[in-house]
């Protein structure tokens, strides 16, 4: 087993030195060469464990990024490679799976409007149907959400290399932010039809590659590492959400029902409230209420009607750092 950590660390030690190179822009065709042996051997545990390492460098997120796209294409075969087995049908990974292939199919019923939008930028059928698209697609904020929410603080908890759902956060971010400014685009009379290509590039790039992180790097080793139960109970979390396509089944088993509450009164010094009681009035503040105690952990979140964001009960005890 020593041995295996010692290969392995070895092996991320390198695969960080390579990754550096390449942010600096400093790589060459030679030293791709004398790197070609660790390139080979690379896994989805050794890419989230360098990326971990280049958090924690500090280097700048929009520098990490540009560089990880670059340094991920000379890992794409070892990782297309590396033995895979697709998740099992009604499993949690399987929704997110199953919502990812929606997501490809309506990539590419959007390609030959790009390609029709450059012939004739000016024809506004296209604009109009581009943009009914594009907002279609936008339905993908609903994935990313569940992510973030549900799945990513259930990882933080098994994972000690979690820095890397960091970065992936940005680029869901990128590609929320670039959907939002391309439909605003369309349509409009100072219509920018190079800088839309553009945004409609990033959007196109990031989706795929976002697609390949998560199935080929992250989604192996988390189920490898969180128990299939706790895995495949987050689908109940994620329902509160919503699935961006395709909504899964749960069996009535599975559903949480209601808690009853604790009828004991608590002494608030000016009156006394039970649990539920609390409750209640927390859920009807027009605000949206968190708790974060001394440690910086979340240890409460209240759920009026009209929410501002999005909470699930995976980030009870979270960090707060990792919320944002």
């Amino acid at each position: 087993m020593s041995e295996f950590t010692n290969h392995k660390a070895e092996r991320v030690s390198q695969l960080v030195e390579l990754f550096q190179l390449v942010i600096r822009e400093e790589l060459t065709a030679a030293q791709v060469t004398i790197f070609q042996e660790v390139i080979d051997q690379t896994g989805p545990a050794d890419v989230i464990a360098v990326v971990d390492e280049l958090v924690k460098l500090q280097i700048s997120m929009p520098e990490l990024k540009k560089g990880i796209n670059k340094a991920l294409n000379l890992l794409n075969k070892p990782l297309l490679e590396f033995p895979y087995t697709p998740p099992a049908p009604g499993s949690f990974l399987r929704a997110l799976t199953a919502n990812n292939d929606q997501v490809e199919i309506r990539l590419k019923a959007i390609r030959p409007l790009l390609k029709e939008l450059n012939q004739n930028p000016e024809n506004q059928i296209f604009h109009s149907t581009l943009k009914e698209q594009l907002t279609d697609l936008l339905r993908i904020d609903l994935h990313y959400q569940i992510k973030e929410n549900v799945l990513f603080p259930v990882i933080e908890k098994y994972l000690t290399d979690y820095r890397c759902l960091s970065v992936m956060w940005s680029f869901h971010d990128d590609i929320r932010r670039n959907l939002k400014e391309s439909i605003s685009m369309l349509g409009s009379a100072d219509f920018d039809l190079k800088k839309f290509n553009r945004l409609a590039g990033y959007i196109v790039f990031n989706i795929y590659a976002i697609r390949f992180r998560e199935e080929r790097i992250l989604f192996p080793i988390i189920s490898g590492i969180i128990p299939e139960n706790e895995l495949n109970g987050l689908l109940i979390e994620s329902l509160e959400i919503g699935f961006p396509f395709i909504q899964p089944e749960i069996a009535k088993s599975e559903k949480t029902s209601g808690e009853t509450g604790n009828s004991v009164e608590i002494n608030l010094q000016t009156g006394f409230l039970t649990p539920e009681q609390i409750r209640l009035v927390f859920n009807h503040l027009p605000v949206d209420i968190t708790y974060v105690d001394e440690n910086n952990k979340v240890r409460y979140f209240s759920t009026p009607e009209k929410r501002i964001f999005r909470r699930t009960n995976s980030i009870i005890g979270r960090d707060v750092k990792n919320c944002h």
